[in-house]
């Protein structure tokens, strides 16, 4: 281990990004390094530390006593996120936690009280924060390239719902993660909430539509901004393919981007394609990004590696403050209010915290 470097440790395995970014450390250091980690799944915690050459803790209590554990990337289910973040903050280490945040908007309170009690480094993993294209994107729109945005559609999907091995995970089991809908629409959601802010209202239609060992598995949400734009997040986890992952109508322009996700990102496609592009009326044409996409959608995951290693080195700041998780939670959350009522919800609504 090089002088300067930042020591880690893992809590929890259970979400399979964290091995990305264990990989992507050893391949490429970033001026980090992975010690120890701890599971409480046996199987599990004795894999990982096998496959990454680290030290095993019995517990977390005893990962966090490590005189070679600076900062903790927490991986375990999401049921454990509330508890975890509350040892690891009391103990003084820099966090970054994996998405979901919480099951409920109680238990993410809890995490924004530790974080903001012990004043400790903070940050959510989202990789659609990070990701070059959708970057790109934010830019567009930040910068008023294209002008007024009328309406957003991300598209973003998983092919799990047809694979029957996916229905004993813990991803699926209420008690540790609600369900599919919860865990993974949570990605464009807060992609949403990055590139336009969190909205006024939201409409929804969720619903189990083909095993119900795996529910909510196909869901659209429309969330209104005041003022424009309207907003869409369209989720299938029952998709063997797709090609189109956003579509952003704006006053002067159409941006598009293809292959955003792991369905589109891993299905065959020509060697080049572009997977971002704009249309603009100025210059009459469209417009290559030349941002490559990743050449699988794991790739892309483990890109997320550099950029958590640099907000532990202090060298940026969070990809999301608790806050920010918090918020997302919430957006998402009102969905669900949304779907079960068959109404127009406020994203800001009490009923939104009794979910």
């Amino acid at each position: 281990m090089g002088i300067g470097e930042v020591r880690i440790g893992v809590l929890g395995f259970a979400h399979g990004h964290v091995n990305g970014y264990c990989e992507e450390w050893r391949r490429q250091a970033h001026g980090v390094a992975v010690t120890a980690g701890w599971d409480h799944d046996a199987a599990r915690a004795s894999r990982a530390a096998e496959t990454h050459g680290i030290a095993l803790c019995a517990d977390a209590r005893e990962l966090l006593r490590r005189g070679d554990v600076d900062a903790v990337v927490i991986a375990a289910e999401t049921s454990l996120h509330a508890e975890l973040v509350e040892l690891a903050a009391e103990a003084g280490k820099a966090i970054a936690l994996q998405k979901p945040m919480a099951l409920t908007l109680a238990e993410a309170d809890r995490i924004v009280e530790a974080v903001e009690r012990h004043r400790v480094p903070f940050t959510v993993a989202w990789q659609m924060r990070v990701d070059p294209q959708n970057a790109k994107m934010k830019e567009l729109l930040d910068g008023g390239t294209l002008g007024k945005v009328f309406s957003v559609r991300r598209r973003h999907g998983l092919s799990v719902g047809l694979q029957p091995s996916f229905f004993d995970s813990w991803h699926v089991n209420p008690q540790h993660n609600r369900d599919i809908w919860a865990d993974d629409a949570s990605h464009p959601i807060d992609f949403l909430h990055w590139l336009l802010g969190v909205p006024e209202t939201v409409v929804a239609e969720i619903g189990t539509l083909h095993d119900a060992r795996m529910p909510m598995d196909n869901g659209v949400a429309v969330f209104r901004y005041g003022g424009g734009p309207i907003a869409e997040v369209n989720c299938s986890f029952t998709c063997a393919a797709a090609e189109n992952t956003t579509e952003i109508v704006c006053e002067r322009g159409t941006i598009v981007q293809n292959y955003g996700d792991a369905i589109s990102c891993n299905a065959p496609r020509p060697a080049d394609a572009p997977g971002l592009k704009w249309y603009s009326t100025e210059d009459n044409r469209w417009i290559d990004s030349g941002i490559a996409t990743p050449a699988s959608h794991f790739d892309r995951i483990r890109a997320l590696a550099g950029p958590l290693a640099a907000f532990f080195r202090g060298e940026r700041p969070p990809i999301a403050t608790a806050e920010e998780g918090r918020a997302s939670l919430r957006m998402t959350l009102a969905t669900y209010v949304a779907a079960r009522e068959g109404r127009r919800v406020r994203i800001d609504e009490d009923a939104v915290a009794g979910v």
